[in-house]
């Protein structure tokens, strides 16, 4: 059975091949790609060599057959995913602009991206890791009902539960929606959050009171605050370590938050340390950024360790 596990949207992503045009302007796209967050984030674990799982919703069709083929590949335990007879797979359009912007359009409430059941928590095995993004939660409410019931399964049993509030601000358009995502946050042991991500969940104006206030959570242990272009800083209860980003020709930033997170996963599972978790974590994401497409970047046990020795944070 799988170490770490996690449940939601499995997306083909179809992309702008260059910045600057926008979704209303007839041009080439490039796809389908395998994507979706949670994907993305559990393919990453695999390719480190971590039993890992998948649990979500695919359509009969090519779409489907493209993610499936990726992750069993990768070795991703897929016996989990159910495929509809009725309904397609899940996409994401995407365009990129000059300043860094991107702009999505999501089929997501009327495919099988979202309409799968949670297993009984007895058949996941030994959960070590439960991991949920934020978009998630805001895809569709009963799909969000059946990924908190994989959680409330995995805390009773001891598991710990991961959190990347991953918000899409064009699927985060219910206010219920929003207190989903901060009940995750209040039970969450590890937290990945971006700076926004984190002022918007605590209601706070700083990042400092921030923090203060996520650490109110008795369960929380670590707390990755992702910032981007200038790194990560991750806190614990007692102390805050600040770490840059691998140098890389950038490319495509799809995604390379969601191996940030996989990569921090491993390096927690095999009780590194702080400092050698983050830097796992940032090389992952930093060979994710240096490739075109989501899942596409060259992250493998080797590559990390290569990025890592030759290390230019």
């Amino acid at each position: 059975m799988a170490e770490v596990w996690i449940m939601g949207e499995m997306l083909v992503e179809i992309m702008r091949p260059e910045s600057g045009t926008d979704m209303d302007v007839t041009g080439t796209f490039r796809g389908p790609y395998p994507s979706g967050a949670p994907a993305i984030c559990i393919d990453t674990v695999a390719r480190l060599g971590h039993s890992a799982g998948i649990i979500g919703g695919i359509g009969k069709d090519g779409f489907g057959t493209c993610l499936m083929k990726r992750l069993k590949a990768d070795g991703v335990d897929c016996r989990f995913v159910n495929e509809s007879e009725t309904l397609s797979t899940g996409t994401a359009f995407v365009t990129y602009f000059e300043d860094g912007s991107r702009k999505y359009i999501f089929h997501m409430g009327n495919s099988a991206a979202v309409q799968c059941k949670a297993p009984e928590i007895e058949e996941l095995g030994d959960v070590k890791y439960f991991h949920i993004m934020g978009c998630s939660l805001m895809a569709e409410k009963q799909f969000a009902g059946e990924i908190l019931k994989v959680m409330d399964g995995v805390m009773k049993k001891g598991g710990k539960i991961s959190f990347d509030p991953n918000i899409r601000k064009e699927l985060l358009h219910d206010p219920e929606v929003f207190k989903t995502v901060q009940r995750v946050a209040a039970n969450a042991n590890v937290f990945l959050p971006g700076e926004e991500e984190l002022l918007l969940i605590t209601e706070e104006k700083s990042i400092e009171e921030a923090v203060k206030k996520a650490f109110q959570n008795p369960a929380l242990e670590i707390l990755a605050l992702k910032k981007g272009s200038r790194g990560c800083t991750v806190y614990t209860k007692d102390a805050s370590y600040d770490m840059g980003i691998y140098r890389v020709d950038p490319v495509d930033a799809t995604g390379a938050g969601d191996s940030y997170d996989g990569a921090f996963l491993c390096g927690l599972l095999e009780g590194k340390s702080i400092e050698e978790t983050m830097k796992m974590a940032a090389a992952a994401g930093a060979l994710n950024t240096a490739a075109f497409g989501p899942m596409e970047g060259k992250i493998s046990r080797e590559t990390i360790e290569a990025m890592i020795e030759k290390g230019e944070l």
